[in-house]
């Protein structure tokens, strides 16, 4: 488009008061607020109204992927205590992996956690490569010592109850290292309700990887380079697409990871099904070809979803709704509260 603006990484700071920031998931999943952004008008909601905001002819895309205990804590051979989180799972002993230690792991060197030894073999950009020693499986050594990978705002040690709080009620297939945050305001009596309104609904398979929290560091947005996330969009999806099409019916996705998936499926014109890699880095001025309404959490300064969502709902309004939400008090990012934005 022309005439969109040449945004600049500093165009989508803000300041954000650091007690709206949630540290802990309410007591019941579905009675989160809901910021309902219509025409550039606000309505305060609460998430449990959801139903009555939808056209039972329209169809709700979900995120199945579900979270893996991504967090490991080891030793280097030197002694040095390293932190390792598993970025991408390339198979049943290899992975791509971020590592944080006083100096940096060097390829051929290993990293003990508990009994499995990790073996750096390479590094792609950001991320090291790092292969299971023996014949464990990195299932195994995940199972034994992994942790539930909370993001690096929220401040406090993992606990049990994030176990099943950072995960969706409907997670299918292992292998994100982040949550689908918008899902995490479903719970089943709320899949029921969208359900007895006629709700027809349909899942695509995005495993969201660390990189989601990386910052972008350049002033020029061209510059950035977006991190690669595998998914898979099923026929059936596709076909699902098509039918609410035809009976006049709006794509709502539920999470940006979900858009991404839909909208990098389809960049080329055509919907494409089948398991696929997105670099897609949408900023404004993107062509939207699928998801007409997005349901979101809200997102961090100078971060690729909230240039994401300021493309899709247009850059004044999201800057105008979060002012509204900083002001009224909403709580912010995973653990926070809901938007349904409007194409």
């Amino acid at each position: 488009m022309d005439n969109v603006p040449d945004y600049r990484l500093s165009d989508f700071d803000f300041a954000l008061p650091p007690e709206l920031i949630a540290q802990t998931p309410i007591a019941e999943r579905s009675a989160s607020r809901l910021l309902v952004v219509h025409h550039g008008q606000f309505a305060d909601r609460m998430f449990r109204d959801l139903p009555s905001l939808l056209d039972p002819r329209d169809l709700l895309v979900f995120n199945d992927t579900r979270v893996i205990r991504a967090r490991l804590h080891g030793r280097k051979e030197s002694g040095g205590k390293i932190e390792v989180l598993i970025e991408r799972v390339l198979g049943p002993r290899e992975a791509l992996a971020q590592m944080r230690a006083s100096h940096a792991a060097q390829v051929g060197s290993a990293v003990a956690v508990g009994s499995f030894r990790l073996i750096v073999i390479g590094r792609d950009d950001r991320f090291f490569h790092v292969r299971l020693d023996g014949d464990a499986t990195l299932d195994d050594l995940l199972e034994r010592h992994g942790e539930i990978p909370l993001p690096p705002y929220i401040a406090r040690p993992a606990t049990d109850d994030d176990a099943a709080r950072y995960q969706t009620v409907y997670a299918r297939a292992p292998g994100a290292v982040a949550a689908p945050t918008a899902g995490l305001h479903f719970d089943q009596p709320m899949l029921a309700a969208l359900a007895e309104h006629g709700m027809a609904s349909a899942v695509v398979t995005l495993h969201v990887g660390a990189g989601t929290f990386l910052p972008v560091q350049t002033e020029d947005l061209a510059e950035h380079r977006m991190h690669r996330e595998w998914f898979d969009l099923p026929a059936a999806t596709v076909a699902a697409i098509m039918r609410a099409r035809e009976r006049g019916g709006r794509v709502v996705a539920v999470g940006t990871t979900t858009l991404r998936a839909l909208e990098s499926a389809a960049v080329n014109g055509t919907l494409r099904a089948g398991p696929q890699e997105t670099q897609l880095f949408i900023t404004p001025g993107f062509e939207f070809r699928v998801v007409d309404r997005l349901l979101t959490n809200f997102h961090l300064p100078k971060s690729t979803l909230l240039m994401l969502v300021s493309a899709f709902a247009g850059y004044a309004k999201i800057r105008a709704a979060y002012a509204h939400a900083i002001a009224e008090r909403y709580r912010f990012f995973s653990y926070g509260d809901a938007m349904l934005l409007e194409r």
